[in-house]
């Protein structure tokens, strides 16, 4: 009975990720429920809060284990940091101009702000995996001279993002690609040897 119910509760959780995955695709945020999750995933609502204190919680932990699955994290390599930057930044411009991405984003950024604990989720499941990965990237950029050695990689990864998520935020300009590809340019210039 003891290696039955651990068992079981891995199973429930992992079907209350996927029915959370689902319904992040299929509903604005807004109309996704801790209920509607509980029913999708076949479980009580009361189950759920067994493991996450939020509706926001659980969508966090569906997202990360979802970029974790299907491997969407890496930074790309091509040797050539000014490109591979212009690539992640267009990639980031393209999901927070999605009208089935930009929504959950700007929802979870919002709760985020107004609940410390999930902002704590959110840097330890979806950027500290993404900083580590940006740090290798950095590091090799460093190492052919494309960047400077003595700056700190996740400071230099800022001034890459940075703008991107202020126009995003505030709603300043328009965020396009042309304003990611100068972002780079500018970046690259600042980080120069």
């Amino acid at each position: 009975m003891t290696t039955e119910y651990p068992r079981r509760s891995e199973r429930s959780r992992s079907a209350i990720l996927v029915a959370t995955q689902d319904l992040i695709r299929e509903q604005p945020y807004p109309k996704i429920t801790i209920e509607g999750i509980a029913a999708r995933a076949g479980v009580g609502k009361q189950t759920i809060y067994r493991w996450w204190r939020s509706k926001g919680a659980v969508v966090v932990d569906a997202l990360a284990t979802q970029n974790s699955t299907d491997d969407l994290l890496p930074l790309p390599d091509t040797g050539d940091l000014a490109t591979d930057m212009r690539t992640v930044l267009r990639a980031t411009v393209d999901e927070f101009t999605s009208p089935d991405v930009e929504p959950l984003f700007r929802a979870l950024a919002i709760e985020s702000l107004q609940d410390p604990a999930l902002q704590r989720q959110v840097v330890d499941q979806i950027y500290r995996p993404q900083l580590a990965q940006v740090d290798v990237r950095f590091r090799s950029a460093q190492k052919q001279g494309q960047i400077r050695s003595d700056v700190d990689s996740a400071i230099a990864f800022e001034l890459f993002v940075g703008p991107i998520f202020h126009r995003w935020m505030n709603g300043t300009f328009t965020l396009d690609y042309a304003h990611a590809d100068t972002v780079v340019h500018l970046a690259m210039r600042a980080l120069a040897p």
